[in-house]
């Protein structure tokens, strides 16, 4: 203190230099030597001329004065003066013990502590009493010697808040120890105004016997932030404040792994209430990009709430490889799936049915699961996509099907056999089989397995020496139900079964949500184990990675926190052992956060001290620096000299008005671009001849055939179909239009039912692009009736090695091929409009085949089998065209083989039977139809 004022220096030796004054007053009263007068004949011109300003031959008396206080002034600005407001607290005699809570509750008032602190040592210092200084979140391994105070002086100024609650039950037995050797005169305890767990009090209480205790409360306590939770449609938390807090808002900010603000919300507390919800209601996208949510100015650890993969929405896409159109959902494969993931995920549908453009569109969307349902063969562009996409942390889940029971590509995780095993078919159980337990190991493992579930039908997998390592799931007798393999650093999950329920009740059932949630949950996530070098696995442990300090800032691990193991940092809390923040790699980590669910702040109870503590409040204000304000003022002083050294030097009379004149030009130049017209002539006529493709293809009913670039085949494909639009428009209500051919390259498929593809075996095989636009076409409804035309050629057993046959097997290798049978009795093919038994061409020997449904039981009363759509690929070899083409005069073109008016007229009744089922589907098969098929039987 300075002459009992509350005013302090920083530099007080520096004052000395106010002995100085009466040396500058002597300076600057000091008069210069007369200049030596010189005779110069010209001045006689000069006079008369009146003299009206006059230099002073001495400084006045004021403007020394003015510079004395400006030198004064400066000397104690450099001296450091400092305002500082505080009261006398109890400092004893003796060893005085200093006790400083320095936890993530302290962050907010660290300052006020730590000088505080500073002020209380620096008495000590100058008096020279000895010091006893601890931190209460050091632990019990640091000195509880009594020092000098500039050594905790030096502690202090090393101290930080530390980002876990002050132990201070851990000090119990130094202090107790320090006691014995040296009795405290008094205890200062610097506190966070904070709760403590244990008997800290009580044994503080008892160790310090008689001497006087002082506690310092009242710092602002910071806000904390817990129960974060990633909902369906926001991510929320629950804002804690002391019961003390003046507050009653909070902002919080939430914020990506570069620090960009990604939302912001503020919530209000209610009066009495010390908890409150805020919600950040983002899109999934944003929210799964949040990597930290923090309260705004509150620099503390607890205020802080970390974001790992394990907290983050996925985004799931969807493809199914059945038909678009279905209309009834619960035969839908995607239905179950959408209510199974819809919960916790986000869902994503492809817009564009063609699985090569679907594919790209849902990744560029940041799906990290892809769900195919019932998808067999993907094209090569497609599979080299995916691929990719797995080895940079996708996963993907596929569920089999028919089509994936008729052939798949390598992305699967394990290899399949041909066909599948059913109930009542070959490889087949005399019951269904019930699901085992779930291995240890399995991401499933632990749930319980109902004993209701079913399967009835699944696709094999090839036994091979690593098919137990990939089974998760498997039946009772053993064979697998769900296996997985790595790619990368993603995954492939296959279900055996559909994700329907027409192979098993297991989508019916909540263990199917509860499995479709682990697998979830696993995806793009550090994979939980290791395995070691001879193979068995390795107990997994995450380091320290990126830790937070008690500002609630990143910062590299300390050395000494060692790595937490995997299988219990669930259950971890932040201490000094396990403080906040990331572990882990980079390529996947998990975070721990301060305050847990259950976390309150509660006010400090001191009752436990007794009568001999006294509670006083930490300083209401901060020591106030003066030197800025002494700077200022000499400053200003320094200004008024230099204003009045001016005047006295006759400076005002010298000052002249000039005039200045300035002109400033601007120019703006603007310059017009001109569209380049080339070929647009040509793009409009393209246009127009398209716009009039689609206009004629929507007004009537039309038939369609592929261009081959053969003229031969194209012509009797012209005239095969005209034949029969002909022959529809004579004997059935429809009246189709004109047929028109398309270029499968270029033309617009979506807008005919049925498309009659001769095949020409020099044809070149249509590129990747068109192979997608056929697959696309047959998965949204579409029927192409493929016909070799050369069944007089082929071999007895239906197909043989023509160059047609072989033709069609290189166009149909790239497509998503359901398994095919030859039309059997049952079929809505043989009833869609005449009575068939037979589908006869020009020949009369091929097949027609058609898509391969389930067997059922033969019933009475049920004489049609009901397939849901349409089989999206028809083959023959009969040459239906030939058979079909008629002249302008209306005579036939081609003669039947053998040449029987019979077979040709079965031809016809064939392709009527083609369309009606192309555009009516399972129509004939509904059950009020049944009496007429019967009646027309004779049954």
């Amino acid at each position: 203190m300075f002459a009992g004022l509350p005013l302090t220096f920083t530099a007080p030796w520096i004052l000395a230099a106010l002995a100085l004054l009466p040396v500058i007053w002597w300076l600057l009263r000091l008069t210069p030597p007369r200049p030596r007068e010189i005779r110069f004949p010209p001045t006689r011109l000069l006079i008369g001329i009146d003299q009206h300003e006059e230099t002073p031959q001495r400084s006045p008396w004021w403007l020394t004065l003015l510079r004395l206080l400006m030198a004064a002034i400066l000397i104690i600005a450099l001296a450091g003066p400092i305002w500082r407001s505080s009261e006398p607290l109890d400092t004893g005699e003796g060893v005085l013990w200093v006790l400083v809570d320095n936890g993530w509750t302290s962050a907010k008032g660290w300052g006020a502590q730590v000088n505080t602190a500073e002020q209380i040592l620096t008495e000590a210092e100058q008096s020279g009493q000895p010091i006893l200084f601890a931190a209460s979140a050091e632990g019990p391994g640091q000195s509880f010697t009594p020092e000098a105070a500039t050594t905790a002086l030096e502690k202090l100024r090393a101290l930080e808040p530390r980002p876990y609650p002050p132990q201070r039950s851990e000090l119990s037995i130094g202090l107790r120890k320090a006691a014995q050797a040296n009795p405290p005169g008094a205890v200062i305890w610097l506190s966070d105004n904070t709760s403590t767990n244990g008997p800290f009090l009580t044994d503080l209480a008892q160790i310090t016997g008689t001497a006087p205790i002082t506690v310092l409360t009242g710092l602002d306590t910071p806000m904390g932030l817990k129960d974060l939770n990633n909902d369906t449609d926001a991510l929320s938390l629950t804002v804690v404040r002391h019961p003390n807090q003046r507050l009653t808002s909070a902002t919080l900010q939430a914020l990506d792994l570069k620090g960009l603000v990604l939302g912001e919300v503020q919530t209000n507390f209610n009066a009495g209430e010390t908890e409150t919800q805020a919600r950040f209601e983002l899109p999934s996208e944003l929210r799964n990009d949040i990597a930290r949510v923090e309260i705004a100015g509150e620099a503390a650890a607890g205020a802080v709430q970390l974001v790992d993969d394990s907290w983050r929405r996925r985004t799931v896409g969807l493809i199914s490889g059945q038909s678009g159109d279905l209309d009834q959902p619960l035969l839908s494969p995607l239905y179950y799936l959408e209510r199974a993931l819809a919960p916790f995920s986000d869902i994503r549908r492809p817009r564009d049915a063609d699985i090569a453009e679907a594919v790209p569109s849902l990744i560029e969307q940041g799906i990290s699961v892809l769900v195919l349902a019932d998808v067999g063969r993907l094209p090569e562009t497609t599979t080299a996509t995916l691929r990719d996409w797995i080895d940079n942390g996708g996963t993907l889940v596929r569920f089999a099907g028919p089509r994936t029971a008729g052939g798949s590509d390598d992305l699967i995780p394990v290899r399949l056999r041909a066909g599948d095993r059913s109930l009542g078919g070959s490889l087949s159980w005399k019951q269904p089989q019930h699901l085992a337990d779930f291995p240890e190991g399995s991401p499933f493992s632990g749930l319980r397995v109902p004993e209701e579930v079913t399967v009835t039908r699944q696709v094999l997998a090839e036994p091979t020496s690593d098919l137990p390592e990939r089974t998760w799931a498997m039946l009772e007798d053993g064979t697998p139900l769900v296996t997985a393999a790595p790619l990368g650093a993603g995954s492939m999950v296959l279900f055996h079964v559909t994700a329907d329920s027409s192979w098993s009740n297991l989508p019916l059932s909540g263990v199917f949500l509860n499995m479709l949630r682990r697998i979830l949950s696993v995806s793009n996530v550090a994979a939980a184990s290791e395995t070691a070098e001879d193979g068995t696995p390795a107990k997994s442990v995450l380091p320290p990675l990126r830790l937070l300090d008690g500002y609630g800032r990143f910062g590299p691990p300390p050395v000494e926190v060692t790595p937490v193991s995997a299988s219990v940092f669930r259950d971890a809390e932040a201490s000094r052992r396990t403080p906040p923040g990331l572990y882990g790699t980079e390529d996947g980590f998990r975070a721990l956060n301060l305050m847990q669910k259950d976390d309150e702040l509660l006010p400090l109870d001191l009752s436990a001290l007794g009568e001999r503590m006294v509670r006083t409040a930490y300083p209401t204000s901060d020591p106030f620096d003066l030197r800025a304000l002494f700077f200022t003022l000499a400053f200003l002083l320094m200004i008024l000299d230099t204003i009045a050294v001016f005047l006295l030097a006759g400076g005002l009379g010298r000052l002249g008005l000039r005039g200045r004149t300035a002109a400033t030009a601007l120019a703006f130049v603007f310059g017009a671009s001109l569209l380049a017209t080339a070929g647009l002539d040509q793009a409009r006529a393209q246009s127009v001849s398209d716009d009039l493709l689609a206009l004629e293809s929507t007004l009537d009913t039309r038939l369609a055939y592929v261009l081959t670039g053969n003229p031969e085949i194209d012509d009797a494909s012209a005239a095969g179909l005209s034949g029969l639009t002909q022959f529809l428009s004579e004997r059935t209500a429809l009246e189709p239009g004109a047929p028109i051919a398309i270029d499968m390259e270029r033309d617009e498929l979506a807008f005919y039912s049925l498309l009659y593809w001769p095949i020409d075996p020099a044809a070149d095989k249509p590129n990747d692009q068109t192979i997608a636009r056929i697959d696309t076409f047959m998965r949204n409804g579409g029927t192409i009736l493929f016909d070799t035309r050369d069944h007089i050629n082929a071999s007895a057993n239906g197909f043989s090695s023509t160059p047609a046959t072989l033709k069609l097997r290189e166009i149909l290798e790239d497509l998503d091929v359901p398994p095919l049978e030859p039309v059997p009795p049952d079929h809505v093919l043989t009833k869609a409009f005449y009575l068939l038994d037979s589908f006869p061409g020009r020949y009369a020997t091929s097949p027609l085949w058609v898509e391969s449904l389930e067997e059922v039981a033969a019933r009475g009363d049920r004489p049609v089998r009901a397939g849901d759509g349409v089989s999206p690929i028809l083959i023959t070899g009969n040459d239906f065209a030939a058979a079909w083409a008629i002249t302008e005069a209306g005579e036939f073109m081609y003669p039947t083989v053998p040449n029987s008016p019979m077979q040709r007229d079965y031809a016809f009744r064939s392709g009527v039977n083609i369309v009606m089922y192309s555009l009516t589907g399972n129509y004939k098969a509904d059950q009020v139809h049944i009496p007429a098929l019967l009646e027309r039987l004779g049954q």
